[in-house]
């Protein structure tokens, strides 16, 4: 009888502490699934590919799907339809949709990119560069509208140079095919994003003069954003993610132009690795890379003086309106490296 005793004992103890594995363990394994939508695929959204890749998403009980929807209209559509979740776009985006009075504004939660990230390119070597050097030339521009144009016209009026004035703009190129149209012979300067840049360079088609990134300043130039709805329907989750992406932004600030590289390589299997190398030095060198996802009030009136140079913004949106800091400061003072 004792010895029966003793094995009831045991069993029950076993059978307890089975439960609590089993509970402890589907806890665990609750996965959520966030769809992304990028408005392009690009090295300048590095720490991105890094929380994918490093698995800081999947470590938050995130399943991520990301989708590459080329264009901020595109995406910001993706997004206000619902077929995505949350957005990778320039928060010029989010106030175009404040302008036409939305019911449910997009909010910016975590910034991932706080330059722009395009760089002048020339056909010829020029030491020392002087911006009046443009004057009376054929620019390649970007898209009009579009943050890299605004932050491009925004620079060169700081030189005073007067874009629609001395220069011939080129701007009805689609944004695929800038690169191109430049390395087939057209424009005498161009305004190209990574890895486009350095590609040029290395054929021996252009040579970079100058970033228009260090000449515009600290801007909230690509941010995650959702639809106030979803963030007030899944709080959780949106701070799941603005974890994942923290710590991916500490993790690029510590690690090697190698390591990042090798990170992010699965995303880029088409470009040259040594081309890749060269555009994380680059903007990482810069600081484009922003180190936690907080978008400040400084760096958010310095998009609207962009905004407004370029005659894009019908009136100034408050800093508070589409913003929302909470997830991020939660972030940066938790998540560690």
């Amino acid at each position: 009888m004792k010895i029966r005793k003793k094995w009831g004992v045991a069993l029950s103890v076993v059978l307890l502490l089975s439960s609590i594995i089993s509970a402890c363990g589907t806890k665990s394994t609750e996965v959520t699934k966030v769809r992304i939508g990028e408005v392009t695929r690009s090295l300048f959204y590095a720490p991105q590919y890094v929380a994918l890749s490093q698995g800081f998403f999947k470590d938050e009980g995130l399943d991520v799907e990301l989708t590459t929807t080329p264009g901020g209209d595109k995406t910001m559509t993706a997004l206000l339809s619902g077929a995505i979740d949350v957005a990778l776009v320039g928060s010029e985006t989010s106030i175009y949709v404040s302008q036409q009075g939305s019911d449910d504004p997009v909010i910016n939660f975590a910034q991932l990119t706080q330059t722009d990230g395009t760089f002048l390119v020339a056909r010829k070597k020029v030491d020392p560069f002087d911006w009046n050097s443009l004057k009376g030339s054929i620019f390649l521009g970007q898209r009009k509208g579009g943050m890299p144009q605004m932050a491009g016209e925004f620079t060169l009026k700081k030189h005073n140079i007067d874009p629609q004035k001395d220069l011939q703009l080129i701007q009805n190129i689609d944004f695929a095919n800038i690169a191109s149209a430049y390395s087939s012979g057209t424009g005498e300067y161009v305004q190209l994003f990574e890895p486009q840049a350095s590609i040029v360079e290395k054929e021996g088609k252009g040579y970079v003069l100058a970033s228009f990134g260090v000449e515009s300043g600290h801007l909230p130039y690509t941010v995650f954003m959702t639809k106030q709805s979803f963030m007030k329907q899944n709080p959780e989750t949106v701070q799941k993610f603005t974890n994942a992406i923290q710590r991916a932004q500490l993790w690029v600030a510590a690690k090697s132009v190698d390591e990042i590289t090798n990170a992010v390589l699965p995303y880029f299997k088409d470009i040259d690795v040594e081309i890749v190398k060269s555009v994380v030095k680059r903007y990482k060198d810069q600081g484009s890379f922003a180190t936690d996802g907080i978008v400040d009030e400084q760096e958010w009136n310095n998009l609207l003086d962009v905004m407004t140079s370029a005659g894009e913004l019908k009136e100034k949106v408050a800093w508070k309106t589409l913003v929302n800091n909470t997830y991020a400061e939660k972030a940066k003072s938790t998540v560690k490296p």
